[in-house]
């Protein structure tokens, strides 16, 4: 495709503020984004050990409304959505039908009769002709709004700490996945006690005018810039599987140990999911040489699988790895990564490699 012809990189609410901090921009899921800011470790090590923020307002969001909503979620998805209450949110699955996933989201419970469900940028369209697909039967209405949001995700240990004083109401006693409207510096957000770092923190839901205007607030308050390439080392240390690489339309989920997010309940896409994974994805441990996505992964010299995600870990300061193997070879200890054409000694270690407070 020539350069004239491919569609132009969408921009978040956020970009002249990245430009303005000095941000490397890339493209990720047709958007333009923040890749590092003063650099990969220090941001990576804000996070770590004070507090980060991250523009991750590219993701998208779903309203949906009616007196068949929660019946509607309980039949798209796999965890049990009449479990948590209004002001309250969880981690879920939107499974296809070949046992395999659409996306994994977030849900965010409004009311009785209302959610916002958050789904990653790159599936965005692919999850609302699902969604909008299966909507027959039910007294539900769906609305895209993720044009209507910035969404700001505030992590790290004193990230609670610094927000709190411009924050109403109390948002230091709320409990994590707690969702409740209020106001950050005086502008109206919605605040979400979640995060995708391990560490503690807040999603911050903001129109997108005012987004500007609050991350140079927030960033005057000591909070580090950082850019998807801490979002990611952060994410693999505290095991988070990730759209695209551990999870997928022809990924089995169960085969993640993530398991706990199917629950024994009637759904789309359910008995394909009932299949037991001829796959398992394992945490793995090296000394010195960095691995990445689709290197082979051996046992006794023969291929038994590939890394998923990989990285050296700035905390633990030497290289992690998820990687699906097949399931017989799971149950091993050590394992080779074919790096350029030679063995590495790699062994399996639990999954999250770190854990925050």
């Amino acid at each position: 495709m020539s350069e004239s012809t491919q569609t132009p990189l969408k921009r978040t609410p956020l970009h002249a503020a990245h430009l303005r901090s000095g941000a490397r921009m890339v493209p990720f899921g047709g958007w333009d984004m923040p890749v590092q800011y003063a650099g990969l470790k220090a941001e990576h090590e804000a996070v770590r050990q004070r507090a980060g923020m991250f523009d991750v307002s590219h993701m998208g969001e779903f309203r949906i409304q009616g007196q068949d909503a929660l019946k509607f979620l309980q039949h798209v998805t796999t965890n049990d959505v009449s479990k948590f209450k209004p002001g309250r949110a969880h981690y879920n699955w939107l499974p296809n039908d070949q046992g395999g996933l659409v996306d994994d989201i977030f849900i965010y419970r409004v009311n009785e009769n209302e959610y916002l469900m958050v789904v990653n940028a790159s599936n965005m369209e692919k999850d609302w002709a699902h969604l909008s697909g299966l909507t027959a039967g039910f007294d539900v209405q769906l609305t895209n709004e993720s044009d209507q949001w910035a969404l700001l995700a505030v992590q790290g240990p004193r990230a609670v700490e610094l927000l709190a004083p411009h924050a109403e109401p109390d948002i230091v006693a709320r409990k994590k996945n707690d969702f409740l409207a209020g106001k950050l510096f005086g502008v109206d957000v919605l605040f979400a006690r979640t995060g995708y770092t391990g560490e503690d923190g807040y999603e911050v839901f903001v129109k997108p005018e005012q987004a500007e205007a609050l991350w140079d607030k927030i960033v005057a308050l000591g909070i580090t810039p950082a850019g998807l390439g801490a979002r990611d080392t952060l994410r693999l240390e505290a095991g988070f599987p990730l759209y695209g690489h551990e999870f997928g339309e022809d990924i089995h989920p169960l085969s993640s140990h993530y398991t706990w997010v199917a629950k024994d309940k009637e759904h789309f896409g359910r008995e394909k999911l009932k299949s037991t994974p001829s796959q398992k994805l394992i945490g793995l441990k090296l000394e010195k040489i960095p691995v990445r996505e689709g290197y082979p992964v051996k046992q006794g010299g023969q291929v038994i699988g590939h890394i998923t995600s990989g990285t050296t870990s700035p905390t633990l300061g030497h290289p992690i790895a998820m990687a699906l193997v097949n399931a017989e070879a799971a149950q091993g200890n050590d394992f080779e990564v074919e790096v350029r054409g030679k063995d590495h000694p790699a062994t399996k270690t639990d999954v999250p490699f770190y854990k925050g407070a």
